[in-house]
């Protein structure tokens, strides 16, 4: 059974629509205790970092998801949610979850900080101007660092769903499995034991979109690891 996180901050209806498209028996709750008994939670997020931090903190599911991680249950964490599994958010500077060491920064932030040299200067003014924020829209991912279970049976370099304005910066390299461009290397997907993260949209993203879903819903995620090339 999986359990979603209903926190007024998610994308609940889409994530909805994609379990039971696959079939998949879920429970959604605002309730931490509604899903102390499920395999699994999917936890979702649109919006702003400090309003879902405070949701969270209100509905008692900062708690909840923290000692869930430490007992060694399995979390998928999708856009927003994706984002604030980490230390903390240069979104209103907002402290995070803490659950994988890392934090989370504007795509502004890291454009700026391309190169102090005249032609990286240029090549960043030129990137300004052709590339828009937030990130929406279908983006190519590479699957890096061994990859992970999370995607068995999607080709390399397939299209996902992208709506986002801040990016993941994980202190550890390796636990990025896959990865997109936009001005920047974009972690796209990342997996620290027994959490998987998505910074696209897999219910959104057609048909490998719901295989990724299906591979969480049904598969152990947190070992085994499949090939690919490193970030």
């Amino acid at each position: 059974m999986t359990g979603i996180v209903d926190y007024n901050a998610g994308n609940i209806k889409s994530v909805e629509r994609a379990l039971a498209y696959l079939k998949a028996p879920y429970v959604l709750s605002k309730n931490p205790k509604d899903l102390e008994n499920v395999d699994r939670i999917i936890f979702p997020g649109v919006g702003e970092a400090a309003y879902a931090m405070q949701q969270l903190k209100e509905s008692g599911f900062d708690s909840f998801l923290k000692d869930w991680v430490k007992s060694k249950k399995k979390l998928l964490g999708i856009c927003l949610g994706a984002q604030i599994i980490f230390d903390e958010s240069e979104e209103s500077n907002t402290k995070c979850l803490g659950l994988v060491p890392g934090v989370i920064r504007h795509f502004e932030t890291l454009w700026k900080e391309r190169g102090p040299n005249e032609d990286e200067c240029r090549e960043s003014a030129l990137l300004h101007n052709a590339l828009k924020v937030p990130h929406m829209g279908w983006n190519d991912v590479t699957f890096c660092n061994g990859g992970t279970k999370l995607v068995e049976g999607v080709a390399d370099k397939t299209d996902f769903y992208f709506v986002h304005s801040y990016v993941i910066q994980p202190d550890s390299p390796e636990v990025i499995k896959g990865y997109a461009h936009y001005g920047t290397m974009v972690p796209a997907i990342v997996e620290q034991d027994n959490i998987s993260a998505c910074q696209f949209h897999p219910e959104k993203s057609g048909k490998p979109g719901l295989a990724i879903l299906r591979n969480y819903v049904l598969s152990d995620l947190a070992s085994d690891l499949k090939g690919g090339a490193q970030c």
